[in-house]
C-alpha cells in the first residue's frame, strides 16, 4: 500500500509536472512577454511621472530656466544675430503658446516660447546699449565730461567717465564712458565735469580661451575702453547739466562718503573697509589677505550684498515694526499690522538696494524680498518655488547678460537649494515637537544649529559648481566656518549696522561702529582660522561650459522635479563631474600680447617663459591649471634658459618651445624649435610653426594641445566670430578706424585728387 502510494503520487507529480511546465518554446514566450510588460509597466511610470510634472501650477517654476536658456543661446553665437527676426520669432512662438493652450503640446510651445523671449531680450538689450569699443591702445588722449561713479580700491582709486569731448591724434574716434584709474585719494568727484589726459586701453579679453569676459561686462556698462589718468584731472565748468541720472548719482555717492566717514572716525583697516561694504556695497578697499582668507573660508558671500544681506535687513525692519505696534493693543485688534510691517521691511530693501549700488545679485535680492513681502501683504504663501521664478524672470528681463555672470549664478543656485530643502525636506526634519529628546535640543539651539547646517551644506554645493568654473576653487569647510561666524553677523553686524545707519542723523552712532567692529573682527579671525586649516583650498583645473551646462540642468531637476524623475538630476551631477574632472589641460598657453608663454612639462606642471611682470595673468594661469604655486615661484623657471634673444623650454614630448625676442635668434629657433612665439617678422622659409605678432593679434590668448598631427589651437577670437563685445579683427592699415562702431557710417568725401583724374573723366 505504501508502495503503491507512493507510486503514484510520483506519477501524479510526473504528470503534473509535465502539464504544469510548458514546452521550452512557450518558456521563451513567456519571458518576453514578462519583459515587454515590465518595459511598457515603466514607460507607463515615466509617462505618468512626466505628465504629473507638467500638471497645472507645475509649468511656471520653469518658464525662467527655459528663457535662460534662450540668453544662453544667445551669447554663444558666433555673430551678432539680427534683433527684428528674433523678436519676431519670440513673437510667433507666443502667439502659438497662446493657440495651444488646451493641446497636449502645450507645454513644450511654452517652454520653446519662453526661450525664444529670452534670445530676443538679449538680442534687444545689445542693440539698446550698443556703442564704440576701443580696439587698439591710444596715448596722451584729451577727454572732458562727467564723473558718474567712484571706486575707493586698496592701492588706487578707480572712476567711470561719460565722454562728452575726446581729442586725440587719430581724430574722429568718440568713446561713450571710460573707465581710468587714478592715484588713491585723487579720484573726482561724482557729478563733478573734469578735464585730463589719459591712456586708454581696449577692454581686458578673457585671459585664456573660455575664461570669463571682462570686454563683455564693461560692454553692457556701457564702457568702451579703460585705462590710467595722465597728470593733473581739471575741474572745469560744464557745459550742460549732466541729467537726473547723473544728480542722483552723485547724492547717492555722497552719502556713501558720508557713511564711510563716520566708520572711518571710529574703526580702521579691514574693520572698518568690511563695515563700509557690507552698508554701501563698496568692498575694493579690504586688502588682498582678508579677502582671499574670507573667499577660502566660505565666507565671501558676506561681502557682495546679496540674498542674505536683503534678507537680514527687511527682516530685522519687519519684526521691529512689527513688534512696536503690536505695543498697542488698538492697532494689533483694528488694522492688519503685519501688513504695515512688511510695507516698511520693503521700503528698507529699496533704500538699502539703492545705497549700496544696486548691482546684479543686490537687485536679485530686492526682487526676491519683494515679492515675498508683497505675497506677505496679499496673504499668500511666501517662500515657494513661483517666488523664485518670478525674481529670476524680473532679473533677466532687464539684465538678460546676468545669467553669464557668476554672481548671478551662484546666487539663484544657492536660493534654488534652499527653497526645495524648505519645500521638500525641512518642514519633515522637525515634524515631533512633542519628543522629549528633540524639545531638550530646541531648548539649546540644537534645531537653529541644524537648520543653519544644513541650509549652509545645501548652499555649499548648489554653487559649488560655479566656484570651480570661474574661480577654480572649492571651499571644503565653509559649513564650518559659516556654523561659527554667520550667527554672529546676523545677530550683532548687521543689525548693529542697520542701528548706526538711523542713528548717524543725531550723531549717536558710535557705539553701533564699535559693535560692528567687535563682530567683523570675531568674522575675520574665524576666516583667517579656516583658511589656515590643512586642505582649506581645494583646486579644480578648468574645464569647459558643457560640464557647466550639466552640472546646471542637474541642481535644476533636482531643486524643481517633484516625482522620481528628480534624480536624473543627480546622473547628470554625476556625469558632469567625471567630465569636468577628466577635461584635458592645453599643454602651452601664449598671452595675446606674445610677453608670457607658458609650457607643460613631463611632470605636468607648467613653466613660464616671461619677458614682463603681468603677475596677474600668471596667477590666473595657475589657478586655472589647478597648480598652487604663487607668480614668483622660482620653480616656474625650472628647465627655462633664457638670454637676450629669447628663451627656450622643453615640452612635455621632448619638443622645444621657443620665445623669440631677436631677429639673429631665428636662425637657431627656426632649425631646432617646434613652436616659435614672436613679435619680429619671422623668415619665410622657418621649418617651426611660428605664431607672429599678427596671428596672435588677429586671435588673442592662444591655447595648444598636442595631438598626433601636431598641435590643435583654440584661440580668444577664432575665426567667424565677431560679437559686439568682441569685434572682429582690425586690419592695422594707417587709416583703419581705432574703435569698431556699431553706428551707421558716417558720409565720407568722394572727392577725388586732381592728380587722379583721367582725360576723359
Amino acid at each position: 500500500m505504501a508502495g503503491g502510494g507512493e507510486d503514484q503520487t510520483r506519477s501524479q507529480g510526473r504528470a503534473g509536472r509535465a502539464i504544469t511546465w510548458p514546452p521550452r518554446g512557450a518558456v521563451r514566450a513567456d519571458a518576453d512577454d514578462v519583459g515587454e510588460s515590465g518595459s511598457a509597466f515603466l514607460v507607463e511610470k515615466i509617462r505618468s511621472w512626466v505628465a504629473a510634472e507638467a500638471g497645472p501650477g507645475r509649468l511656471l517654476p520653469w518658464v525662467p530656466v527655459a528663457f535662460g536658456t534662450g540668453i544662453a543661446i544667445y551669447f554663444a553665437a558666433d555673430r551678432e544675430p539680427v534683433a527684428s527676426v528674433a523678436v519676431a520669432t519670440a513673437f510667433a512662438l507666443c502667439v502659438a503658446a497662446f493657440v495651444a493652450r488646451r493641446s497636449r503640446i502645450f507645454p513644450f510651445v511654452v517652454m520653446l516660447a519662453a526661450s525664444s523671449a529670452g534670445f530676443a531680450t538679449a538680442a534687444l538689450k545689445t542693440a539698446r546699449v550698443a556703442h564704440d569699443v576701443l580696439a587698439r591702445p591710444m596715448f596722451s588722449v584729451t577727454m572732458k565730461g562727467f564723473v558718474e561713479t567712484r571706486d575707493e580700491r586698496e592701492r588706487t582709486d578707480r572712476f567711470v567717465l561719460r565722454v562728452e569731448e575726446m581729442e586725440s591724434p587719430r581724430g574722429g574716434i568718440k568713446l561713450e564712458r571710460v573707465r581710468l584709474s587714478v592715484k588713491k585719494g585723487t579720484a573726482p568727484a561724482v557729478g563733478s565735469f573734469v578735464e585730463l589726459k589719459a591712456r586708454l586701453l581696449p577692454p581686458l579679453s578673457p585671459l585664456r580661451p573660455g575664461s570669463y569676459d571682462f570686454g563683455r561686462d564693461l560692454y553692457f556698462a556701457g564702457i568702451g575702453a579703460s585705462g590710467f589718468a595722465m597728470g593733473a584731472i581739471k575741474t572745469v565748468e560744464a557745459p550742460r547739466s549732466g541729467g537726473t541720472y547723473l544728480r542722483y548719482a552723485a547724492a547717492m555717492q555722497g552719502m556713501r562718503d558720508a557713511i564711510d566717514a563716520r566708520i572711518r572716525s571710529v574703526l580702521s583697516g579691514d574693520n572698518r573697509a568690511i563695515a563700509t561694504a557690507l552698508l554701501t556695497g563698496r568692498r575694493d578697499a579690504i586688502s588682498a589677505p582678508v579677502n582671499d582668507a574670507m573667499f577660502i573660508s566660505g565666507l565671501g558671500h558676506v561681502l557682495s550684498i546679496s540674498g542674505y544681506h536683503m534678507a537680514v535687513v527687511a527682516g530685522v525692519v519687519f519684526f521691529a515694526v512689527r513688534a512696536l505696534l503690536a505695543l498697542f493693543p488698538a492697532l494689533t485688534v483694528t488694522f492688519p499690522i503685519k501688513k504695515w510691517s512688511a510695507v516698511a521691511a520693503l521700503a528698507a530693501a529699496a533704500f538699502y538696494l539703492l545705497l549700496s549700488g544696486a548691482e546684479v545679485a543686490t537687485q536679485r535680492s530686492f526682487f526676491m524680498t519683494a515679492v515675498v513681502l508683497i505675497a506677505v501683504m496679499v496673504d499668500r504663501r511666501a517662500i515657494t518655488f513661483r517666488t523664485l521664478a518670478v525674481a529670476a524672470m524680473i532679473v533677466l528681463l532687464i539684465a538678460p547678460e546676468a545669467l553669464v555672470h557668476p554672481s548671478f549664478q551662484m546666487s539663484f543656485a544657492a536660493t534654488l537649494g534652499l527653497v526645495a530643502l524648505i519645500q521638500i525636506g525641512m518642514p519633515n526634519l522637525f515634524a515631533s515637537p512633542d519628543n522629549s529628546q528633540v524639545a531638550r535640543a530646541a531648548l539649546w539651539g540644537g534645531r537653529e544649529i541644524t537648520m543653519l547646517a544644513l541650509a549652509s551644506l545645501v548652499a555649499g554645493f548648489a554653487t559649488m559648481p560655479y566656484a570651480a568654473f570661474h574661480f577654480h576653487r572649492v571651499t571644503p569647510y565653509g559649513v564650518l566656518a559659516n556654523l561659527a561666524a554667520m550667527p554672529v553677523v546676523s545677530i550683532l553686524v548687521m543689525p548693529a549696522g542697520l542701528l548706526g545707519l538711523l542713528a548717524m542723523p543725531f550723531g549717536f552712532d558710535g557705539v553701533f561702529w564699535r559693535l560692528m567692529d567687535v563682530g567683523i573682527g570675531w568674522m575675520v579671525a574665524v576666516s583667517q582660522w579656516v583658511a589656515a586649516l590643512p586642505g582649506a583650498v581645494g583646486q579644480i583645473a578648468s574645464f569647459g561650459t558643457g560640464p557647466l551646462a550639466a552640472m546646471s540642468a542637474g541642481i535644476i531637476a533636482l531643486g524643481l522635479l517633484r516625482t522620481p524623475l528628480r534624480w536624473t538630476g543627480a546622473g547628470l551631477i554625476a556625469l558632469a563631474t567625471v567630465w569636468a574632472l577628466t577635461a584635458p589641460q592645453p599643454d602651452i598657453l601664449i598671452a595675446g600680447d606674445g610677453h608670457s608663454v607658458a609650457v607643460r612639462r613631463k611632470d605636468g606642471k607648467l613653466r613660464l617663459m616671461r619677458t614682463g611682470k603681468d603677475a596677474f595673468l600668471s596667477r590666473e594661469w595657475l589657478a586655472a591649471d589647478a597648480d598652487m604655486r604663487t607668480a614668483t615661484d622660482a620653480s616656474l623657471a625650472d628647465g627655462v634658459s633664457c638670454d637676450t634673444s629669447g628663451c627656450v623650454v622643453q615640452a612635455a614630448d621632448g619638443s622645444i618651445i621657443a620665445l623669440t625676442l631677436r631677429p639673429e635668434a631665428f636662425a637657431d629657433d627656426c632649425a631646432r624649435a617646434a613652436v616659435i612665439v614672436t613679435l619680429r617678422q619671422p623668415p619665410s622659409d622657418c621649418a617651426a610653426m611660428v605664431l607672429d605678432q599678427e596671428t596672435l593679434r588677429r586671435r588673442g590668448t592662444l591655447a595648444l594641445r598636442k595631438t598626433a598631427d601636431g598641435y590643435t589651437i583654440t584661440a580668444n577670437r577664432p575665426p567667424g566670430v565677431d560679437r559686439p563685445w568682441s569685434p572682429a579683427n582690425v586690419d592695422d592699415e594707417p587709416d583703419a578706424p581705432a574703435v569698431r562702431s556699431n553706428r551707421p557710417a558716417q558720409p565720407v568725401d568722394t572727392t577725388p585728387a586732381e592728380s587722379d583724374l583721367q582725360p576723359d573723366d
